[in-house]
């Protein structure tokens, strides 16, 4: 056997190509019609509940999550507001003092305190 042989036979099997089944052919068509999408039909068509008043408002401010956040803020501001920690009411007092005005109390720095240079 010679190289050109060789190179006769790969090109023999080149050229015959494997033709599929009649039977094999049939099976993949009818699957693949299987898996075509059809329009659903009018009669089992399903019409998709309107949310309620509660969900919609559950939904605007965050889902269950944002309910949870906000409920846990209202509940640390009742207890800080009427049960106030001692660091609380001693900060209270230093910047309230007796005699002094409400309307005197800085309690946010001007402008000017955060341009000067150190």
């Amino acid at each position: 056997m010679t190289d050109t042989d060789i190179d006769d036979l790969f090109a023999m099997a080149r050229d015959e190509t494997p033709k599929p089944s009649a039977a094999l052919m049939e099976r993949v068509l009818a699957d693949g019609q299987a898996l075509q999408p059809r329009a659903p039909s009018p009669l089992r068509a399903k019409i998709a509940p309107q949310p309620g008043f509660w969900s919609m408002l559950l939904s605007a401010i965050g889902g269950g999550g944002g309910l949870a956040g906000l409920t846990t803020a209202t509940l640390a501001g009742l207890w800080i507001g009427f049960f106030q920690p001692s660091s609380v009411s001693a900060m209270t007092d230093v910047i309230w003092s007796e005699g002094a005005a409400v309307d005197l109390v800085e309690l946010i720095p001007s402008f000017d305190d955060f341009l000067t240079e150190g």
